[in-house]
C-alpha cells in the first residue's frame, strides 16, 4: 500500500514598509522606506520565530536521518532585509539548504501582484528572484508559488512558459467544487504543469486556531492531528502557511514549538506515512484531473480571491498608477527607479488598504500598521507623486540628451565630383 504524502511549505515574508510620506514631502525628499521599523520588526520577527523555527527544522531533518522535509518561499524583499539587518537568519536558511531535503521554490521577487497586471513585469521578477534563490542556497527553483498563492489558468501557462513544472495555490471551494484537495491535479491551459494544492482546513488549524481556547478542538496535539491527516481520502496533504505562523502569529507559550517539535517524530513514526517536498510529490503522485480557474484565486479571506488587494476603489486606483508607469520605466531604464519601482509593487501596500470588515476584518487589523485604510492610500498616493516626477524627469532628460545628440552630431557633407 502506497504511503500518504505530508507536504509541509512555509512562506516567508517582510515587506518594505513607508514612512509617514506627507504631501509636502513631494518632490523634495526621495527616501520613502520606514528603515527603522523595518529593521526593528525583523529583527524581533528572527528572534521569536526564524532562528528558532530554523533550528528546529535542522534538528528534525537530522534526528530523522533526512526523512523529514519541508519547502520554503522566500520573497526577494524579505532576502534584501535579512542580508542587510539579519545576515544570522541568512546563514540558518543555508544550513538548512546543505542538508539537502529542504527545497526553495520561486515566486515574485517583491511579493507583487505583477501576474495579474504585467506579463513582462511578472517574468522579469520571477526571473530575478530564481537567480537570487540560486545565488543564495546554490540550486534554481523548479516549483512556483505566486504571491499570496494566486492562481488562473492564464498564469499558470506563463508560469510553464518560464520553465517551471510544479506550482502551489489553493484548495478553493468554489473551484473544486465535489473534488478533494488532497490530490495533485493539472493546469486547464497547460497540463503539463502540475497543481498542489492546499489543504485550509488542516493549514488553518495550525495558523489560526491553534491558540484558541474557544475552538472546540483546542488543545492541538500531534497525535489529534495526525489521525486527520490519516482520515483525509487522498494522496496528499498540503500543509501551507506563513512561516510567522511559529513563535509570531502564534506565540512560544502557546506551545506551538512543542507541537512542531512533536509532529515529525509522530508522522515518522507511523508507517503509513511520509514527509515529500513539492518537487517530490508530482513524481511520486499522478494527476488525477485538471483544474480550472479562469478567474484568479488566493488563500487570502473567506472568498479565497484576489478582493484582499483589489477589492475597493482605493486599492484599484493605487493599482492602475503604479502599473501605468511601466512602459515609461523601460524607455528610462535608471536602476534606482527599477528598485523603487519593484517595492511599491509589494502586495502588503494594497493589503493596507483593504475595506473588509465581518469575520476577516481582524486578520487585515492585525497585519496593518495604518489606524484606517484611508491613511495607507494617502500615504501610498504620496509616494507614488513623488515616484511619478522622479520618472517624468529622468524622461525628459533623456529626450533633452537626444537633441544634444543630434546637435553635436557632425554634419555630413556630400562629396564634390572632380570635372
Amino acid at each position: 500500500m502506497a504511503k500518504k504524502s505530508v507536504c509541509l511549505y512555509f512562506q516567508v515574508h517582510q515587506p518594505t514598509r513607508l514612512r509617514l510620506y506627507r504631501f509636502f514631502d513631494i518632490g523634495k525628499d526621495s527616501h520613502y522606506y520606514d528603515d527603522f521599523a523595518n529593521r526593528t520588526i525583523l529583527r524581533r520577527i528572527a528572534q521569536k520565530c526564524y532562528l528558532p523555527m530554523n533550528q528546529l527544522l535542522l534538528e528534525a531533518i537530522n534526528k530523522s536521518g533526512g526523512k523529514f522535509k519541508v519547502a520554503f518561499s522566500i520573497s526577494g524583499s524579505a532576502l534584501e532585509q535579512f542580508e542587510r539587518y539579519a545576515p544570522d537568519v541568512l546563514d540558518s536558511f543555508r544550513a538548512l539548504a546543505a542538508t539537502g531535503k529542504v527545497e526553495f521554490l520561486g515566486e515574485t521577487y517583491y511579493h507583487s501582484l505583477a501576474s495579474l497586471a504585467s506579463e513582462s513585469e511578472f517574468m522579469h521578477q520571477v526571473v530575478k528572484h530564481s537567480r537570487k534563490i540560486e545565488q543564495l542556497f546554490g540550486k534554481a527553483p523548479v516549483t512556483f508559488r505566486n504571491t499570496e498563492l494566486i492562481y488562473s489558468d492564464s498564469i499558470g501557462a506563463q508560469v510553464y512558459n518560464l520553465g517551471f513544472k510544479t506550482m502551489l495555490t489553493e484548495g478553493a471551494r468554489h473551484i473544486l467544487g465535489w473534488k478533494s484537495p488532497d490530490y495533485v491535479y493539472s493546469c486547464f491551459s497547460e497540463p503539463k504543469l502540475k497543481l498542489l494544492l492546499r489543504n485550509s482546513s488542516l493549514s488553518d488549524d495550525i495558523a489560526f486556531r491553534f491558540s484558541n481556547r474557544g475552538w472546540s478542538d483546542w488543545p492541538l496535539t500531534a497525535e489529534k492531528f495526525i489521525g486527520w491527516i490519516k482520515e483525509s481520502e487522498g494522496d496528499i496533504v498540503n500543509l501551507f502557511m506563513d512561516y510567522e505562523t511559529f513563535g509570531e502569529h502564534q506565540s512560544a507559550d502557546s506551545g506551538i514549538f512543542d507541537f512542531m517539535r512533536a509532529l515529525p517524530e509522530f508522522i515518522l513514526r507511523d508507517p503509513s506515512l511520509e514527509f515529500v517536498t513539492p518537487a517530490e510529490a508530482v513524481k511520486k503522485h499522478k494527476s488525477v484531473d485538471t483544474l480550472e480557474a479562469f478567474d484568479p484565486i488566493s488563500w487570502a479571506d473567506e472568498e479565497r480571491d484576489v478582493t484582499a488587494w483589489l477589492g475597493n476603489e482605493l486599492q484599484q486606483e493605487a493599482y492602475n498608477k503604479v502599473y501605468a508607469m511601466t512602459e515609461k520605466l523601460s524607455i528610462v531604464n535608471d536602476p534606482m527607479l527599477w528598485s523603487d519601482f519593484g517595492h511599491l509593487q509589494e502586495s502588503d501596500h494594497f493589503y493596507y488598504m483593504c475595506t473588509k470588515y465581518f469575520s476577516d476584518g481582524e486578520v487585515h487589523k492585525y497585519f496593518n500598521p495604518y489606524d484606517t485604510p484611508y491613511e495607507a492610500f494617502i500615504n501610498y498616493m504620496n509616494v507614488i507623486s513623488d515616484f511619478q516626477i522622479r520618472l517624468d524627469e529622468a524622461r525628459a532628460a533623456l529626450d533633452i540628451n537626444d537633441e544634444i545628440v543630434k546637435e553635436e552630431a557632425p554634419v555630413k557633407r556630400k562629396a564634390v565630383k572632380k570635372k
